[in-house]
C-alpha cells in the first residue's frame, strides 16, 4: 500500500482512539486492528491478545489475516510504527472472532463509518462538518478553525489556477508552495515543520491564528497575480509564487514592527514530543 495516498485521521468510539486511514485510491477506510481489538476485548494488554488471536486465525486460514496490510501509525509516545490495518468489512470479520458485549456497539460504529464516505458524495458539506467537529474535540477555537477552513477553501482554488498554468506534478506544487513560504516565514515548509517540533503532523494544524491567516494571505496573493498575468509552466509560476509569498512577508514585517516580536514561532498543537532515541540513551 502507497501511504503517500493515505489520509492518516482518528476516530472516536466511547471516548477511544481508533487510529483510521482512508486510502484516496482504493477510496475506502483502512482500521487499526490493535485498536478496535483492544476496545471489543477490553483486554489489559490489546497488542498481546491480537498476536495470540492473529497466529490462531492464521492457522484456521481465516482470510481477514492474510488480507491485513502494515502502515505506520503514530503511537501513544508520538513515533510511527508498523501497524495492522483492516478494511471495514475484514474488521467485522475479526470481531465476529471475539466473544464480547462490546461487539454489537463496534460493529454499529463501524457501519457508520462505512457509511461516512457514500453521505459525504452526496453532500459534501459533511466532510467539511466532520472536520470541524474534529478540530473542536482537540481543542482549537472557533476564530482559528474558521481561519483553517477558509484556507482549505483558498488553497483548492490556487492549485486549480496553478493547474490552468501547466502544473500537473506533486513535486511541482511543493516547489511552489515552498516559495510562498520562503517569502513570508524564511523557511521551507519541511524546515518550518522541523521548527515546530513536527514530523508527519500538518505544519498548518500546529500554526496560530496569525501564522495561518499570513500562509493564506500568501497563497491568496499568488492566486489573484497568476489570474492576471496567466503563468505558464513552472518557472514563470515559480517568480509569481515569490512575488504572492513577498506580499504576505511585507505583512508580517510591518505588524512585527508593531509589536515588538515575531510571529512565526516554534509553539505547536502538540500534546506530546518527540524524543531521540540517543537522548533515550544518555539518559
Amino acid at each position: 500500500m502507497n501511504q503517500d495516498k493515505m489520509h492518516l485521521i482518528n476516530k472516536i468510539f466511547n471516548n477511544e482512539t481508533i487510529r483510521t486511514v482512508w486510502d484516496k485510491e482504493q477510496e475506502k477506510y483502512f482500521i487499526s486492528v490493535v485498536d478496535i481489538v483492544g476496545v471489543v476485548s477490553e483486554s489489559d494488554n490489546p497488542r498481546n491478545y491480537w498476536k495470540v488471536l492473529k497466529h490462531r486465525l492464521k492457522q484456521e486460514g481465516n482470510e481477514s489475516v492474510t488480507n491485513c496490510n502494515q502502515l505506520k501509525l503514530k503511537a501513544s509516545d508520538g513515533k510511527y510504527y508498523n501497524t495492522d490495518v483492516v478494511d471495514i468489512e475484514g474488521m467485522f470479520r475479526i470481531i465476529e472472532t471475539i466473544p464480547s458485549k462490546n461487539a454489537e456497539p463496534i460493529k454499529q460504529w463501524l457501519a457508520k463509518l462505512g457509511s461516512e464516505r457514500i453521505e459525504e458524495t452526496f453532500d459534501p458539506s459533511l466532510a467539511a462538518q466532520r472536520a470541524i467537529d474534529l478540530y473542536r474535540t482537540k481543542g482549537y477555537d472557533e476564530k482559528w478553525i474558521a481561519k483553517r477552513i477558509k484556507g482549505i477553501q483558498d488553497r483548492k482554488q490556487l492549485t486549480d489556477v496553478w493547474k490552468d498554468g501547466g502544473i500537473t506534478e506533486s513535486k511541482e506544487y511543493a516547489i511552489l508552495t515552498n516559495e510562498i513560504y520562503k517569502e513570508w516565514s524564511g523557511m521551507t515548509a519541511k524546515e518550518y515543520k522541523s521548527f515546530k517540533g513536527l514530523r508527519k503532523e500538518s505544519l498548518r494544524d500546529n500554526m496560530s491564528d496569525v501564522e495561518v491567516a499570513l500562509a493564506d494571505l500568501g497563497e491568496i496573493a499568488t492566486r489573484e497575480i497568476a489570474k492576471k498575468k496567466n503563468p505558464q509552466g513552472l518557472n514563470e509560476n515559480v517568480e509569481v509564487a515569490r512575488r504572492g509569498g513577498k506580499i504576505a512577508g511585507n505583512a508580517r514585517k510591518d505588524l512585527e514592527n508593531e509589536i515588538g516580536q515575531s510571529v512565526v514561532t516554534s509553539n505547536n498543537a502538540l500534546n506530546y514530543e518527540y524524543v531521540d532515541k540517543k537522548e533515550i540513551e544518555t539518559k
